[in-house]
């Protein structure tokens, strides 16, 4: 009775590693130190505490015969601790003693097999599980099947799960996480339905899981069922559950059914906030993902690197420099450079602003050049055609001993599409698979298309695409398209227009470009026709809003805007601006209104187009040196851009408009495009 006091007592005392050693010091002097049940609750105390090296110690040097109960105790203690060499010696050592291991033995050296890639060892262990008659005991059977799936080894893992009788929650969602570990996303979603057909209760770990599997797949539909069968079956949407729907709706575009969930959770942490951040930001809606942030601001939530990657995206979307740099001095800078996520944000901030120096700047500071800081650069400065800028970025990669990858080479190729550098885009292109051994994407093919039919080489353009090697999307299409608009190739045009209407039928856009050219070419019957299946269909075209920042704030402008208190003197100053340019020597051009998709329709004034009011705002709301930074969510069209590059000659004005192709820097009557295009 008295022992089993001092053991009670024993275990009950220990409270921190010095108590464990004066209580083993104890044992030493009483003569204890054998009881191996003594010994037990030293180790595991000591453990408990995250050190391993004194109950290595006292395990080698005072236990005389240890039994499978202190191996199963050190094995344990080790894997726990992230010791996974010692807890594989110590099983070794276990076996030279001749001791046979049991159900939890098993578990914890499959575990370190599975953490040091040890399949051999893991595979024999599996075949002394089945010698031992422990095949059946499904926490064995479901370390096994963990150990396969860590190891990438699905098929066999697949063979061990589907032979357990009695699947728990846990067997489930060892193999479900295996599949996702994988990239079998779809085959996780799968099994996570066979999961709830058995009737069992999933817990929050794996729905986590198969939530993040359903965004990874965009399989929205996947995701809201998955939430319908929570909500049918009572299961608690925790705040880890909760942030991963919105993250899975986030992802798969679904904006308002991430902020439904987002709005009905109780408990908000900065994941969560983090999470709606950057879905407004990635999914086309800036200034939401603005609001939320100013929300999360109020109360007092500090926001994560991720919140701050939202913030930047939103800010160099919406072309707001001012309102970027306030952001980015809520944190330190040393975090943006020695973090390259932070890091690269700031530098796609700067550089979709045109502020190249600035994003020069950061990434020469950066203290961890990663390949996604690269590609940022090189994509930077391909937007704004610095092309020898971003050639020598590419020329650094491989003194790093970074490789590059396929967004690398899209960077590379957009670089030779703004400054027409075609047979350098068919070296890189071709060094692709010939230098780098990587095949080729769509991205690249339509990067390529839009080289050579901006070039004017629309048979080599056309006769790329019929020689892919997959189907050819909207975007390559489009390509080829851009080069008809721009060399009147009207029978091509035709033959490319009805090729995208097939594929996006929903496009308002394509209609209207084909019915242009019908009526170019005087032929009205055909023109009326696809007028009135437009018409039937309900569509209407996508309208062309510009944004301006002035003094931290965002303006945003559509076509024939009179919504902004300032609308009067913004006109007046248009008035005055137009009187300035046909002194020197404009006149509108009505043409491009005939022949561009992405323009405003030809019933509009072409005074009233969306850039031009950006740009008549911020002249008479900034400092005559400040530079006016515009972005516009079309391309700016052919009149904008003559009217805009004779403004910046009369004003004297530096004038930087990015529209969804590239930047236009516009300086005393001249433009950074060099209207090669």
């Amino acid at each position: 009775m008295a022992l089993e006091l001092k053991k009670w007592c024993l275990a009950e005392g220990l409270k921190s590693l010095k108590h464990v050693k004066l209580a083993h010091c104890r044992l030493l002097r009483l003569n204890l130190h054998h009881d191996n049940h003594l010994l037990n609750i030293i180790l595991r105390s000591s453990l408990n505490f995250s050190n391993t090296h004194y109950p290595i110690l006292v395990f080698h040097k005072t236990t005389l015969n240890p039994n499978t109960f202190l191996y199963n105790t050190m094995i344990r203690g080790m894997v726990s601790n992230d010791r996974f060499h010692d807890a594989v010696q110590l099983y070794a050592s276990m076996h030279k003693a001749s001791l046979v291991p049991d159900n939890f033995t098993f578990p914890f050296v499959l575990k370190a097999c599975a953490r040091l890639n040890l399949f051999q060892l893991g595979l024999t262990i599996h075949s002394l599980v089945i010698k031992t008659g422990f095949d059946y005991d499904v926490f064995v059977k479901t370390n096994v099947v963990c150990f396969y799936s860590k190891c990438g080894f699905l098929s066999d893992a697949r063979k061990v799960f589907d032979d357990i009788p009695d699947k728990n929650v846990v067997s489930w969602t060892a193999i479900i996480c295996g599949y996702i570990e994988f990239g079998q996303c779809r085959e996780a979603v799968d099994l996570f339905r066979g999961l709830l057909e058995t009737g069992l209760r999933p817990d929050g770990f794996v729905i986590v899981r198969v939530l993040r599997a359903c965004a990874r797949l965009g399989d929205l539909q996947s995701g809201r069922w998955i939430d319908r069968c929570m909500s049918e079956c009572g299961l608690h949407r925790n705040v880890f559950v909760a942030t991963s729907l919105v993250d899975m709706y986030a992802k798969c575009g679904s904006m308002e059914e991430a902020r439904c969930v987002f709005d009905g959770m109780v408990e908000k942490d900065v994941v969560c906030w983090s999470a709606m951040i950057q879905g407004y930001a990635y999914n086309g809606l800036p200034r939401e993902a603005l609001e939320l942030f100013f929300e999360m601001r109020k109360v007092d939530v500090r926001p994560d690197c991720y919140a701050m990657v939202g913030v930047l995206s939103a800010c160099a979307r919406l072309g707001a420099l001012e309102l970027g740099n306030w952001a980015k001095g809520l944190m330190d800078e040393e975090e943006f450079l020695s973090n390259p996520v932070l890091g690269t944000s700031l530098i796609d901030l700067y550089a979709k602003c045109g502020s190249v120096e600035e994003a020069l700047r950061v990434y020469k500071m950066m203290k961890e050049k990663d390949r996604v800081v690269f590609n940022a650069v090189i994509s930077g400065l391909s937007m704004y055609g610095h092309f020898g800028a971003a050639f020598g970025v590419f020329g650094q990669m491989g003194k790093y001993g970074i490789r590059p990858d396929e967004n690398t080479f899209v960077g590379l190729l957009c670089a030779c599409t703004h400054a027409g550098l075609v047979d350098d885009g068919r070296r890189y292109f071709n060094s692709m698979s010939d230098v780098f051994g990587m095949t080729s994407t769509i991205e690249h093919y339509g990067c390529m298309v839009d080289l050579l039919a901006r070039a004017g080489l629309m048979v080599e353009a056309h006769n790329l695409i019929k020689g892919m090697p997959m189907k050819p999307n909207a975007i390559v299409w489009g390509a080829l398209l851009g080069g008809c608009r721009l060399h009147r190739e009207t029978q091509l045009a035709e033959h490319v227009l009805k090729q995208l209407i097939e594929l996006e039928p929903w496009n308002s856009g394509h209609y209207v470009l084909l019915s242009n050219i019908y009526s170019a070419s005087h032929r009205w019957d055909e023109a009326e026709k696809i007028r009135s299946t437009l018409n039937d269909k309900g569509m209407q075209k996508l309208p062309g809003y510009s944004w301006v920042e002035v003094d931290g704030v965002v303006h945003e402008f559509l076509v024939g805007d009179t919504s902004h208190p300032l609308s009067q003197k913004i006109y007046e100053k248009l008035e005055i601006l137009l009187k300035d340019l046909k002194e020197a020597g404009y006149n509108p051009t009505t043409e491009f209104v005939l022949f561009d998709v992405e323009e405003e329709e030809k019933e509009y004034f072409l005074g009233c187009h969306s850039e031009k009011l950006a740009v008549a705002f911020a002249l008479i709301s900034t400092g005559a040196k400040d530079v006016i930074r515009v972005v516009k969510n079309l391309r700016v069209c052919g009149d904008c851009h003559e009217a805009i590059k004779l403004i910046s000659k009369v004003t004297g004005r530096e004038i930087v408009i990015r529209d969804n192709n590239r930047f236009h820097c516009f300086s005393d009557g001249a433009c950074s495009c060099r209207d090669y295009w």
